[in-house]
């Protein structure tokens, strides 16, 4: 799988996360690129795991091939042409923070029915034990609490995104319905959907006001409204949401393992969910 080099001039830069920046081709509007800036073996790992989440029926942006501008790796996809993400959308029109936040569950909730064939894709508990285990900021007796936590989650076939929260869900106006589509699936996996809404739950309620600010274009007041809308719609107005939440805030707590990976820094804000809980 040798990356084709493309002339980053031929693009105009359109994104930034943590991990890389997406850029759209100035002259051809059905193709964009997601360059990573460091960590090149994770642009590969990526694609390969893109291809296998397009084939499997979920609705992503379709992968093309990787590819170099000399210095760093990245893939090509096709671009979704007027595409906003959920973050963006209630950042621009925080009165309609409700029913964005209802869409976006309905959303989750299809990801969530989804089984897919476990033989092409991780378990979250092993991609979870794994992060863990590389952990360099938890002590021995912590890593054996979260670890029987971990093992003992419920099982299930279906899909995980894996950093499911509101900037990696979008939709794209077409005709007076909305196509809704799901990104960055580099942690894709399958099993039980608390994994996933552990991190929901976090974006909305836990990160610092500049965080929140810089990468999802909303205040925390307006996230944590996105959070009280969402919860019901994903399940369900009868439901016991305050036993629910409980349970999301020990997984949201989990999600450390993914935020510390990727800042390489211990996550307070995050652990504080697991004191008491877990550990």
């Amino acid at each position: 799988m040798e990356p084709l080099l493309i002339d980053l001039n031929d693009y105009v830069q359109s994104g930034e996360g943590a991990n890389g920046a997406s850029y759209d081709h100035k002259t051809n509007p059905n193709v964009m690129l997601k360059i990573y800036f460091r960590n090149f073996e994770s642009a590969r790992q990526e694609l390969e795991l893109a291809q296998k989440v397009y084939a499997a029926g979920i609705p992503t942006p379709k992968p093309g091939r990787l590819i170099t501008d000399g210095k760093r790796l990245g893939i090509q996809f096709e671009r979704l042409y007027g595409k906003k993400s959920y973050a963006r959308a209630v950042g621009e029109n925080p009165e309609l923070v409700e029913p964005l936040a209802k869409e976006f569950a309905e959303l989750c909730r299809q990801l969530h029915q989804t089984e897919v064939d476990t033989t092409q894709f991780k378990n979250v508990k092993d991609h979870y034990l794994t992060l863990l285990e590389q952990n360099p900021f938890f002590t021995d007796e912590q890593k054996q609490k979260i670890k029987d936590f971990i093992v003992n989650a419920p099982e299930a076939k279906t899909a995980i995104h894996g950093d499911l929260q509101f900037g990696n869900g979008l939709f794209v106006e077409n005709n007076g319905k909305r196509d809704k589509y799901l990104i960055d699936l580099g942690d894709f996996c399958y099993g039980y959907p608390m994994f996933d809404l552990g991190m929901v739950y976090l974006t909305c309620n836990l990160n610092d006001e500049a965080f929140t600010k810089e990468a999802f274009h909303m205040d925390n007041a307006t996230a944590a409204r996105f959070w009280k809308a969402f919860a019901p719609a994903y399940f369900g107005e009868k439901a016991n949401l305050a036993e629910l939440e409980k349970e999301v805030r020990i997984y949201a707590g989990l999600k450390t393992l993914i935020v510390e990976r990727d800042t390489k820094r211990p996550m307070p804000n995050f652990r504080r969910m697991l004191e008491g809980t877990i550990y």
